[in-house]
């Protein structure tokens, strides 16, 4: 089965180019990982909404929150324990933050 999981947290202040630490790049080595992003800071967001006069733009992340979606890896696991076990291992290597884990819906994901 195929997983999504959310990080969360992160220093908003870091660049984008800044190196990728070794033990999470050795996490995403692994056959289990199937794609990867890392995500630009929150303030580089822009939210499209519906609204009653057509489209809104909005600057920024859809919640305000203390906590940011920083990047997100895609994996495969046997079941939701095993995601949880690569989830854990991720979150090993930050300091603070959270992962959430989600199951992907049916199909091949594209662009991965």
């Amino acid at each position: 089965m195929q997983y999504a999981l959310l990080i969360y947290g992160g220093d908003p202040d870091a660049p984008p180019d800044r190196p990728m630490d070794e033990a999470v790049a050795a996490v995403l080595a692994r056959p289990y990982v199937t794609g990867w992003a890392r995500l630009h800071a929150a303030g580089s967001a822009t939210t499209v909404r519906a609204g009653e006069a057509g489209m809104l733009l909005t600057d920024g992340p859809f919640v305000d929150s203390k906590e940011f979606l920083a990047g997100l890896v895609m994996i495969e696991a046997d079941d939701l324990d095993g995601a949880l076990a690569v989830a854990a291992e991720l979150q090993e290597t930050r300091e603070g933050g959270a992962i959430e884990v989600r199951p992907l819906r049916e199909g091949c994901p594209r662009g991965a």
